[in-house]
């Protein structure tokens, strides 16, 4: 069995690669789902969501189908020694009371991924903001929560931003629409701090930063908020991940994986690295004045 980054992977997303290997060693081994099933007495929907990392792999259930698949002792204790560590909680478990359990999901990949790209319309996105516009981006979107949530929400933010700060930080692109710089979150003293902020990074290696202008006028792009995650790992697809008012999507189809990284990219053709820091930096002064 390949080497499998546990040290770096997420559980979501270690969980994923242990469950395309299940995949491919059944298929290997000409095993159909069935097949599976009957070894485990369990259901064909059992073995299904075990492959799609849909539920957690117990490691009895691991065994016993690397058994069946005709595996060596030491890949058993090896796969089964990576199951336990994928079923480990993230560390953003601990936030589990200030957000929703699908966003859970999200902070995962953003850990294990080796490429982010965003697109924003409305707001920075969240690895690049200060405190406190996420704060006050924060409260405008929990009109009926506690300062005591808010806070929890804010803590989460400021904690996913450690992973820029990482040796094997990932690759960040960003690209967001002028009417974020326009949109005064929190008054014009954190508008100021939030440009500073963005100009600041924007000058690191694996960040860039892309502001599509009014002027560019209609594009492929004007639509929800996405991110897109690539992996290392050979075994996982790209993901989208796109947010709605009270819920989310993950799409991991080739189609609607394509559609988005197309329109990232067009989007940002529209405007230049050069262009997006002249444009903060005239912004910034207004916020200033």
């Amino acid at each position: 069995m390949s080497e499998a980054r546990s040290g770096t992977s997420a559980p979501t997303v270690l969980r994923m690669i242990l469950g395309r290997r299940l995949q491919d060693m059944r298929l290997a081994a000409g095993a159909s789902l069935e097949d599976a099933a009957k070894a485990l007495r369990v259901k064909t929907l059992t073995i299904r969501r075990l492959e799609k990392a849909e539920v957690a792999l117990k490691p009895l259930y691991v065994e016993k189908l690397l058994e069946t698949f005709g595996a060596g002792r030491q890949e058993i204790d090896e796969f089964v020694d990576l199951a336990e560590q994928a079923n480990r909680p993230g560390w953003w478990h601990s936030y589990r009371d200030a957000v929703p359990g699908w966003f859970t999901a999200y902070v995962s990949l953003e850990t294990g991924a080796k490429t982010l790209r965003t697109y924003e319309p409305q707001y920075v996105t969240g690895l690049l903001q200060t405190p406190d516009y996420a704060r006050a981006v924060l409260r405008g979107g929990l009109p009926h929560g506690s300062e005591e949530e808010v806070e929890r929400r804010v803590e989460l933010r400021l904690r996913r931003q450690s992973l820029l700060d990482r040796g094997d930080a990932p690759t960040l692109w960003v690209v967001m629409e002028e009417a974020v710089l326009h949109r005064v979150v929190g008054g014009p003293e954190v508008m100021r701090e939030q440009l500073d902020r963005l100009l600041e990074l924007s000058e690191l290696p694996h960040v860039s930063l892309d502001i599509v202008p009014f002027s560019a006028g209609a594009h492929v792009g004007a639509c929800a908020p996405f991110t897109y995650f690539r992996f290392e790992e050979p075994e996982l697809p790209d993901i989208v991940y796109s947010e709605l008012l009270s819920a989310s999507v993950y799409l991991d189809q080739r189609a609607d994986v394509v559609s988005h990284l197309e329109a990232h990219t067009r989007m940002a053709l529209l405007t230049s690295s050069e262009a997006s820091r002249a444009l903060l930096d005239r912004m910034r002064k207004e916020y200033a004045s």
